[in-house]
């Protein structure tokens, strides 16, 4: 098995590079870290970055977990090599570019690309936002899925995930004591599904929400409560047509053995508690 520490960053196309820096730091809140011709590295915690905003094919995205150890990206070339699932390692400039010692690149079996790391940078800078947002950390992220009994496998069996909760076909998974750090989102597209920073307390949640309004950015979901992990959200639609999420409040699972994953049904009151509902079309994207 795979072992993953944490999440690390992600890989975001787009058509103008201008546009989505200053939708990450003058809407989103996040901290432009460093910026070249066709890439910009922003961040909302101590990371060198959590997005990376690359011009040129809209529709690029990949994913990126860190690892403890080096010996472990060896160890999961042979395990993805048994899936059937051919990897690839990152050279020198590939690291450089990623901002990180060592990596190895795969697409999952619903061709989500993602990117396994060693050692990826961290700064001793205090991040400083573009706005006050309220940010706290990069959360997590959704994928999408074509085939959740496939995929769920997948990320529990070989990538060492855990099932929080079930929604429908779709799953919340945590690699850590935190409810989830990706959500599979059944569906027939593939890649990034929506993009989450946590932010410090609902106050922050809701003061957004009246900023977002006030800028004309279009809010797809909320504000509302997640039932499952007790979050407290809100979803909205950058210029790159990609969903992104404030929540705060995400509850933690410390007893690993006995914890049961919950099944909720396929309703809007599973995705909200308070009553909001998504709009499908855009949230779905």
């Amino acid at each position: 098995m795979i072992h993953l520490h944490d999440i690390s960053y992600l890989r975001l196309g787009c058509q103008n590079l201008s546009e989505m820096v200053e939708f990450a730091t003058d809407i989103l809140g996040l901290e432009l870290r460093h910026k070249t011709d066709t890439h910009a590295y922003l961040r909302g915690d101590s990371s060198a970055y959590n997005i990376c905003y690359i011009e040129g094919d809209a529709d690029y995205d990949a994913c990126a977990f860190e690892v403890r150890e080096l010996s472990e990206l060896d160890k999961a070339e042979k395990e993805l090599a048994a899936e059937g699932i051919t990897a690839k390692r990152a050279t020198d400039e590939e690291c450089e570019e990623r901002q990180v010692n060592s990596a190895l690149f795969f697409a999952d079996p619903n061709g989500n690309r993602v990117e396994l790391v060693y050692r990826p940078y961290q700064t001793g800078v205090r991040y400083f936002p573009g706005r006050d947002a309220g940010i706290t950390e990069f959360g997590h992220f959704g994928l999408h899925t074509g085939d959740s009994e496939r995929d769920i496998r997948f990320w529990t069996e070989v990538m060492s995930a855990r099932v929080s909760d079930k929604i429908g076909e779709g799953a919340l998974l945590r690699i850590d004591p935190v409810h989830h750090k990706i959500a599979l989102f059944a569906s027939e597209h593939t890649g990034v599904q929506h993009v989450n920073f946590q932010v410090a307390s609902i106050d922050d949640v809701m003061r957004s929400w009246y900023f977002l309004q006030e800028k004309n950015v279009p809010i797809v979901f909320g504000p509302g409560r997640h039932p499952t992990s007790t979050a407290m959200f809100i979803y909205f639609l950058g210029p790159d047509k990609r969903v992104y999420e404030y929540s705060s409040g995400v509850k933690r699972i410390t007893d690993e053995e006995n914890h049961t994953p919950r099944q909720f049904e396929m309703a809007p009151t599973s995705f909200c508690m308070w009553g909001a509902k998504p709009n499908v079309d855009e949230f779905s994207e």
